[in-house]
């Protein structure tokens, strides 16, 4: 059967199993994957092993490794993977494809916001509904009407717990499945209006610890050091390393200092994140923020700065480009036209293109309102946004990207 034939056989398909992915989106939205909320997370990882079990994969299991504990303020909750990566491969013909999703979310699991629900005009709001369980609901349709068109892909298929924190129990697995497979493509909801995100900026997470010297704030506050006072001028320093020419951006927040407003404060904590949008501004943005740290062990005052990038920047590659064309060329004949978009925002196609795997992201669903109680998904859009995506499989197995 030619390539053509096959598209059009898993596209019938695709459009025959709308009311099925939207029986499986309700189902899965109901299970509570945020903020790490063991229960749903190991009931969710069970419903896609058996998915991808029945389309034929072999699963394997990939404990997360350990998250650095200082990212995390003391007062919240650690943010340790509670289940399994999940990484599912299937035999097959040509170049091995490798897709890529998360099953946690950032909701509540306790609060109101627990279910699919319609919001009128073809669109229905629910936890997770968006980023990503409707991508996973898409892929797994996708994959399935590929395989029943005849269409033989090899294809891998990786899902991690912890992407909404940063996916640093993932990095390693992600990193090392990203060898022997052609291209990637992250499940990742399409960007602002439907738009196809080809470049992102990078990510990572520091924290700035000053210590100073305690004393009452009366009597003998000119003996005292204020670690507050210190880690103020550190942050204002730090924010002072944002450059939208340079491509650089730092926020700080949240803060801690101090124990009572009558004792001169010994210790102050400030955490932060930063964006860049290629090497060179990430070097930059590690100069400044090492240069930051002041004096030794038992110095009074001094400072230590701990960073960690847990997202290389994306930039938009020549193979990239190749699967760029690939699927535009698809959105044109599906009759849904896609513009390119760039932005601040990370994922883990991000950790994926920085292992040498060519990826392309934003190939989920259409929604919006992502990580807030009214988030929402474009029901009408699940079957083009499947058919878009086995077509693409179909034509970058056909056509990969050239080896840089």
């Amino acid at each position: 059967m030619s390539l053509q034939a096959i598209e059009r056989d898993a596209c019938a398909r695709l459009s025959a199993m709308r009311a099925r992915m939207e029986d499986e989106l309700a189902a899965w939205v109901a299970i509570p994957t945020g903020q790490g909320f063991a229960p749903g997370l190991v009931r969710q990882r069970a419903a896609l092993a058996d998915r991808l079990r029945a389309l034929g994969a072999d699963l394997e299991d990939v404990p997360c490794d350990a998250r650095p504990a200082w990212i995390d303020p003391p007062w919240q909750e650690p943010s340790a993977a509670v289940a399994d990566i999940l990484v599912a491969r299937r035999a097959g013909h040509g170049p091995r494809l490798l897709l890529s999703g998360h099953f946690d979310t950032v909701h509540d699991p306790h609060g109101p916001f627990r279910a699919l629900a319609a919001a009128g005009g073809g669109r229905a709001t629910g936890p997770g509904a968006a980023d990503m369980k409707g991508g996973l609901v898409i892929a797994c349709a996708a994959l399935e009407a590929i395989r029943d068109a005849g269409g033989e892909l090899a294809w891998s298929f990786i899902l991690v717990p912890d992407e909404e924190s940063g996916s640093f129990g993932s990095d390693r697995a992600l990193r090392a499945c990203a060898a022997g497979h052609a291209a990637g493509f992250a499940l990742e909801p399409a960007g602002e209006g439907g738009t196809l995100v080809v470049e992102r900026m990078g990510a990572g997470q520091f924290r700035i610890d000053a210590v100073g010297r305690a004393a009452h704030a009366g009597r003998d506050h000119a003996r005292g050091v204020s670690a507050v006072r210190v880690l103020c001028e550190r942050v204002l320093r730090a924010e002072d390393l944002t450059s939208a020419e340079g491509g650089r951006i730092v926020n700080v927040g949240p803060l801690q200092g101090g124990a009572a407003t009558n004792i001169v404060p010994d210790r102050a904590h400030a955490w932060g994140n930063m964006r860049f949008s290629g090497d060179a501004a990430q070097a930059e943005l590690e100069r400044g923020l090492d240069a930051l740290a002041a004096g030794g062990d038992g110095d009074v005052p001094r400072v230590r700065v701990q960073r960690i990038v847990g997202r290389p920047a994306k930039p938009l590659t020549a193979p990239v480009e190749h699967l760029v064309r690939i699927v535009e060329r698809a959105a044109d004949e599906l009759g849904h036209p896609l513009a390119r978009a760039l932005t601040g925002g990370v994922c883990d196609g991000n950790n994926l293109q920085a292992a040498g795997l060519p990826t392309l992201d934003t190939l989920g669903v259409r929604g919006g309102n992502l990580h807030r109680t009214d988030e929402w998904v474009d029901l009408d859009g699940l079957v083009d946004r499947a058919q878009l995506l086995a077509m693409s499989l179909l034509r970058t197995a056909a056509s990969p990207p050239p080896v840089s």
